[in-house]
C-alpha cells in the first residue's frame, strides 16, 4: 500500500511526535508498505515563533499538491495541525479524498500558556481542523474522553510503544560519566524546556539529591539563570540518552497536559521508575495493577511531585521494565493499519 504521511514534525526536530512517526514509518516499511513522508525540509521554511529549532513550511499547498499528484497514494494520513497539515486537509477536501488525522499534542493548552489564547478558542480551531477526518487517532483514553467532551468525532484509539533494544534494561543504577560526581538520588527530566511542560514544578520541588535536565526549548536560558543547582545536559543522541536514563534513580515527569509521554516509557524500559501527576498520559502509561487498584505499575502518581519522586525510589527496577514491555510499536502499527482509510479511485 502507498501511504502519504504529511507532518509538520520531522527530523531534525527532537520530540515525542517525531519519535512516534519515525518508528511508525520504519514499521510500515518493514511490512512492505511504501511510505512517502511530506515534511518541512522539502519546502521553504521559517522558524516557528517562540520555538527555536522548529521550522514551518511557508505557503506549501501548491508544492504539496504536486507531490501528492505524483505519488498517487492509496492512503493519506495527516499527522499534525501545522501549515502542511492544513494544506493536506485542503487537498483532500478539494479532491473528495478520505484521510485520517492524529491528535499528538494538546496545542490549545500550549497556546494558552504561551499566548494566553482561551482554551475554548484553541479547541474550536482544532475541532474544525479534525472535523472532516475519517478517523482522529488519539493515544490515550483520557484524551479521547477530553476530545469527545469538546465535540470531536470519529475518534480512534492509537497507543504508542518503545524500542526495547535501544532503551536497554539496567538491573542496577549505572554511572554515566556526566553524572558520576552528582549527589544521589538523581531525579531526571527529559523533554522540551517549554511553556506547556510545567518544568518549573520539577525544578522547584524540594529534593535532597541532584536534578538533571535533558532537553532544550524557549525557557531554557531563563531557567538556567534561576536554577543554578540543576545539571543541564542539553540534547543528546538517543543511544546516549538511554545511558542517562539508566543512570538516574527516578524519572520525574511534571507535565499536566501530555497526550501520552513517550519519555516515561523510555525511562521505564531502562529500569528507572517514574514519578508524575495523576493526569492523562501518566494514567495511561502507569496503568493500575488489577490486583491492587491503588498501585501503579512502574512508578508513582501523586499531586505532590516531590512526594511521588521519593516514593518512586522504592519501585523495583524490574517492575518499571515489565510495565514498559506492555507497550510495543508492533501493536501501535497494527492499530494504525486498522484505522487508515483507503482511497477508492475510479
Amino acid at each position: 500500500m502507498k501511504i502519504a504521511l504529511v507532518t509538520d514534525a520531522w527530523r531534525p526536530q527532537i520530540n515525542g511526535v517525531v519519535t512516534t512517526l519515525v518508528e511508525l514509518v520504519d514499521q510500515l516499511n518493514a511490512k512492505g508498505h511504501v511510505v512517502e513522508v511530506i515534511h518541512p525540509d522539502l519546502f521553504r521554511t521559517r522558524p516557528c515563533p517562540g520555538y527555536a529549532g522548529i521550522d514551518l513550511a511557508i505557503r506549501p499547498y501548491s508544492q504539496l499538491a504536486r507531490q501528492l499528484d505524483a505519488f498517487v497514494p492509496d492512503v493519506i494520513h495527516v499527522a499534525t495541525e501545522g501549515p502542511l497539515g492544513w494544506a493536506a486537509r485542503k487537498y483532500c477536501m478539494k479532491h473528495a479524498l478520505p484521510f485520517t488525522t492524529a491528535f499528538h499534542t494538546r496545542f490549545p493548552e500550549v497556546l494558552k500558556a504561551a499566548l494566553h489564547i482561551p482554551l475554548w478558542m484553541g479547541y474550536a480551531l482544532f475541532r474544525h481542523f479534525h472535523k472532516p477526518s475519517a478517523g482522529v487517532l488519539v493515544p490515550t483514553q483520557g484524551v479521547m474522553r477530553l476530545l469527545d467532551g469538546r465535540g470531536f468525532r470519529n475518534l480512534r484509539s492509537w497507543t504508542h510503544g518503545v524500542d526495547m533494544r535501544l532503551f536497554g534494561y539496567a538491573e542496577t543504577v549505572t554511572d554515566h560519566p556526566d553524572l558520576v560526581d552528582l549527589p544521589r538520588p538523581i531525579a531526571l527530566y527529559v523533554g522540551r524546556v517549554s511553556y506547556e511542560k510545567n518544568i518549573d514544578s520539577f525544578l522547584a520541588m524540594p529534593w535532597h539529591g541532584s536534578k538533571v535536565v535533558c532537553g532544550v526549548g524557549p525557557l531554557e536560558n531563563a531557567l538556567k539563570e534561576k536554577f543554578h543547582h540543576v545539571c543541564w545536559l542539553g540534547v543528546l543522541p538517543r543511544d546516549e540518552l538511554a545511558l542517562v536514563y539508566a543512570s538516574a534513580d527516578v524519572f520525574s515527569f511534571p507535565s499536566r497536559n501530555e497526550t501520552f509521554g513517550l519519555v516515561m516509557l523510555e525511562s521505564m524500559a531502562c529500569g528507572t521508575p517514574v514519578a508524575a501527576y495523576p493526569v492523562d498520559g501518566p494514567l495511561e502509561v502507569l496503568r493500575a495493577d488489577p490486583d491492587h487498584p491503588h498501585h501503579r505499575k512502574g512508578g508513582v502518581l501523586h499531586e505532590d511531585l516531590a512526594f511521588a519522586s521519593l516514593e518512586a525510589l522504592k519501585v523495583p527496577r524490574a517492575e518499571a521494565r515489565s510495565q514498559a514491555l506492555t507497550f510495543s510499536w508492533d501493536e501501535s502499527t497494527r492499530l494504525f493499519e486498522q484505522h487508515i482509510v483507503p482511497i477508492r479511485r475510479t
